[in-house]
């Protein structure tokens, strides 16, 4: 491995989890403080990432930072857009931290998404937090816009595309599989009627097994059969919500 690495070219994750409480994302806290009044402080969060390495994919880079960053060596990931405008690094703070690590002000990000449940993730790298996506700290960069961006391309694909599954427990109830679509897309959805629509989904099996240990009602627990849905879907759409 030549750990040389392009002083030009980055990798950033946008770490996208579920919860009870809805969507998050996984931040990390940018602090550089030269003690001296001509410069600013940095004192904010960012996307997690890093340079490539001379000799790593970028497919590579991007799962060494989410396993630096959770703990975990694999997780659903989508490479889904570059970030190359020559004006990306332009406040007094960017270009201070870019020039603390020695690497070029003109830099191309290459940006991935990776999507999990929040319980799923042990550990976490220091200096790092999950928080809510509609309620997001100040962000260094361009990371607001790469941030925006992703959760566009999801909310694009959950509509035709099994990407919202990976979000969930691989058992779930049909109140979280509801909770995580309107999580992603920021609507309501009426209850009864989007119940109608799964349970007549193919891929969507029940097992015959319940939450239990909740203050709630034991509910049905279902999975999703990825077979059954390669198999049967036309690939227009999951559900119409």
């Amino acid at each position: 491995m030549d750990f040389r690495k392009f002083p030009n070219i980055s990798v950033d994750c946008v770490v996208m989890g579920l919860d009870h409480t809805g969507l998050q994302l996984l931040l990390s806290k940018r602090t550089l403080h030269m003690y001296d009044d001509q410069y600013p402080v940095v004192d904010d969060w960012v996307l997690t990432g890093d340079h490539v390495f001379k000799s790593e994919k970028l497919d590579e880079a991007a799962n060494r930072i989410f396993k630096l960053l959770t703990g975990l060596n694999t997780s659903y990931y989508r490479q889904f857009r570059a970030f190359g405008n020559p004006e990306r690094i332009k406040n007094d703070r960017d270009l201070l931290w870019v020039k603390s690590l020695g690497v070029d002000t003109r830099t191309i990000s290459v940006a991935y998404y990776f999507a999990l449940p929040v319980e799923q993730v042990k550990t976490l790298a220091p200096h790092s937090a999950w928080y809510p996506i509609q309620d997001l700290p100040e962000l260094g960069f361009d990371h607001r816009e790469i941030i925006q961006s992703a959760l566009l391309d999801i909310q694009e694909k959950v509509m035709n595309d099994p990407i919202i599954f990976e979000f969930l427990p691989d058992k779930f109830t049909l109140n979280e599989l509801q909770h995580a679509y309107e999580s992603i897309l920021g609507v309501e959805i009426d209850n009864r009627n989007f119940r109608k629509k799964i349970i007549a989904k193919p891929y969507i099996v029940s097992i015959n097994e319940k939450r239990i240990g909740t203050a709630k009602k034991p509910a049905n627990l279902y999975m999703f059969s990825k077979d059954i849905f390669i198999k049967t879907s036309d690939k227009h759409q999951i559900i119409n919500i």
